[in-house]
């Protein structure tokens, strides 16, 4: 199976090919060319393990790995860095079911595609005969930077160089990223937002002179962001996981259409339960769920991408995007495969901050809708759920459970990341006093009758390691000065 990129201006290649290149060099994001073919027998699903149902995942998307390097990459992605040997974990309430996707080394759903991406890198480069190093080059808005150096610390032949905003994350994420001791990352934070830090990774990931000046030095690029097909394959998984775990629970019979509510803000964990739905996910309605940056809500509602808005820091900080970068793969597909239809919207956004869809297209995206919550709205509901419920929920879950309207259809949310990555936030939502630090961890764990991860549980006792700041218009010097270009 080859991959094409949504502009169509790049030859199509292999998935190691793919994943090693991270963007297409048309600046496009590659695609499957065509659906893999998965049979779904949902019967036998709901009889199989994560990592059986992973690797049937990961064989119909990268058929060019062998059945030996896909399972090699399996079992060093979901092995004992997981506290739970299911990786994910269902919570139910009523007819709607938390996915809990924060069971990972850096307590978020990001973990379960970045435990995976190094050993795809590496395996991909070796299939390649590459003897480059590889640098991943990552903008972050929080928690991709943790889980993604999580992932690539210390990998062989790697550096991981990782870009975030210096207002707008929390302190967990913060201290995480401050306190990496893998001896290949390189950790920057910028004076401006998740998207100026996207724009100049995406710029520089096709930048031809750079990538020229690289290979001197006997360098490539590749992503960690989900704008890597080798990102987006793994979180494909936990749906249709979850589904088959409904299906064991007699929640829904094989083949019963449910509902999916996702919170998103780059679109790359919505447009993963887009692709499970192309391979035979039953989906009626997916639901994409936004904060005050509701640059997504307005486009489902309107058909119009706009992104001349005021961009927001809002207590769910992983969301604060106004480029939706996977939103272009929704659009391939939506478009019927229009390559040029796509590279005119790209250039419209680019040029003018806007795009407005054709009518068949936006015809095409009519099980998509959207909602938004305000700030107020995410810590009202992350009290409501647990006076009402007892159970805790962190703001970006929040902001999906605030959206989620039940239509008596059983119903997937995916619970993003743990309450102890935003302790601050959720403290607040309980009308409890932070402090920061360690002790807002201690006081969550004490005034909610739960434990601290043992993930956190010693993070504000690591030395500080990475302590520089940039403006955003340095960051291409910053990236040559780490690699000593």
């Amino acid at each position: 199976m080859n991959y094409v990129s949504t502009r169509g201006q790049a030859l199509a290649v292999t998935s190691s090919q793919a994943i090693i290149n991270g963007i297409a060099p048309d600046g496009g994001l590659y695609v499957p060319e065509t659906w893999p073919k998965l049979k779904l027998d949902w019967k036998n699903l709901s009889q199989q393990s994560y990592q059986e149902i992973a690797t049937q995942v990961f064989d119909a998307f990268f058929d060019d790995f062998t059945v030996e390097e896909i399972d090699y990459v399996i079992s060093k992605s979901y092995g004992n860095q997981w506290d739970s040997k299911n990786i994910v974990m269902l919570h139910d309430e009523g007819s709607l079911h938390y996915i809990e996707l924060f069971h990972g080394p850096t307590l978020a759903f990001k973990d379960v595609a970045l435990q995976a991406l190094p050993h795809l890198l590496t395996t991909a480069a070796k299939k390649q005969s590459l003897q480059d190093k590889i640098v991943i080059l990552t903008a972050t808005s929080g928690d991709t930077g943790t889980a993604a150096m999580s992932g690539f610390a210390n990998v062989e032949n790697t550096e991981i160089v990782v870009f975030y905003p210096e207002v707008g994350v929390s302190d967990i994420q913060r201290q995480q990223m401050q306190t990496e001791e893998g001896r290949n990352a390189h950790v920057t934070s910028i004076t401006g937002n998740f998207d100026d830090a996207q724009k100049a990774v995406k710029s520089i990931l096709s930048d031809e002179s750079l990538i020229k000046e690289l290979a001197e030095k006997g360098m490539r690029f590749s992503s960690a962001n989900s704008i890597n097909i080798g990102r987006l394959v793994p979180q494909i998984v936990y749906y249709i996981y979850s589904y088959a775990q409904l299906v064991k629970n007699g929640q829904v019979k094989s083949g019963e259409e449910i509902d999916i509510v996702v919170p998103t803000g780059n679109f790359g964990n919505v447009l993963a339960s887009y692709y499970a739905s192309q391979l035979g996910l039953p989906v009626h309605q997916f639901v994409v769920a936004s904060d005050e940056n509701n640059v997504l809500t307005d486009f489902f509602n309107t058909g119009e991408y706009n992104r001349h808005r005021d961009f927001k820091v809002t207590n769910s900080p992983a969301m604060d995007i106004l480029v939706s970068s996977n939103l272009e793969r929704l659009l391939y597909f939506a478009s019927d495969r229009n390559s040029e239809e796509v590279s005119q919207y790209m250039t419209s956004l680019s040029k003018n901050g806007k795009y407005t869809l054709t009518e068949s297209t936006r015809k095409n995206l009519q099980k998509f809708t959207a909602k938004f919550a305000t700030q107020t709205q995410v810590v009202e509901t992350i009290k409501n759920v647990y006076q009402e419920t007892g159970y805790l929920i962190d703001p970006h879950t929040a902001v999906a459970r605030f959206v989620y309207e039940s239509d008596n259809l059983q119903t997937l949310l995916a619970a993003t990341a743990s309450p102890y990555k935003f302790p601050q936030t959720v403290l607040s939502a309980l009308n409890e006093i932070t402090v920061g630090g360690a002790k807002d961890l201690e006081k969550l764990a004490e005034q909610t009758n739960t434990s601290v991860p043992k993930q956190v549980a010693t993070l504000f006792d690591k030395d500080i390691l990475h302590t520089k700041i940039i403006d955003p218009t340095t960051i291409l010097q910053s990236l040559k000065d780490e690699l000593s270009l």
